[in-house]
This record gives C-alpha cells, sequence and structure tokens, in this order.
C-alpha cells in the first residue's frame, strides 16, 4: 500500500514539473513592462484575474475574449506564446 501511496505521489510531483513552461531567458531591461505587457493582452480581449511573473514568463489566468478559461505563458521580451491552456 505504501509503494502505491509514495508512486502516485511521484507522478503527481512529475505532472506538476511539467506544467511549468520554458521561456527564454532576457535581461529584465529587455522585458516588457508589466503594465504594458497586461494593457496590451487586454487591449486582445482577454480578462486577466491574475498576471505574474513565473521565472522567466509572464503567466496569466483569466478568460480569452470567448469566455473561455485561460492559462498562458508568454516570452517577457516578445509577448510570444510560449505555452496556453484552454478550457
Amino acid at each position: 500500500m505504501l509503494k502505491i501511496l509514495a508512486l502516485s505521489l511521484a507522478m503527481g510531483l512529475s505532472g506538476a514539473a511539467f506544467a511549468k513552461a520554458d521561456c527564454t531567458a532576457h535581461p529584465k531591461s529587455e522585458w516588457i513592462k508589466e503594465s504594458d505587457a497586461k494593457a496590451q493582452l487586454e487591449a486582445q480581449g482577454y480578462k486577466i484575474k491574475k498576471f505574474k511573473v513565473d521565472g522567466n514568463c509572464y503567466e496569466i489566468y483569466g478568460h480569452d475574449k470567448n469566455g473561455k478559461k485561460v492559462e498562458i505563458y508568454y516570452d517577457t521580451k516578445t509577448l510570444a506564446v510560449v505555452k496556453s491552456e484552454v478550457e
């Protein structure tokens, strides 16, 4: 029983490790300002509930213009989408 629990826990942790996006590291001086990035994304129709820095990425949680729930990782210099999950 303990082996099953340990295996389940290990699989759950490894799944969380793969959830992160692999963004290119840019010097902070080259990053788009957070306020400008938010404004650009909102102009595209995103309703942002949470905007944060995750490693070398900007990450948003919210809804797209169609009302679908999104989690999107962006390059901090170009705002190119690195990884997205849409429900």
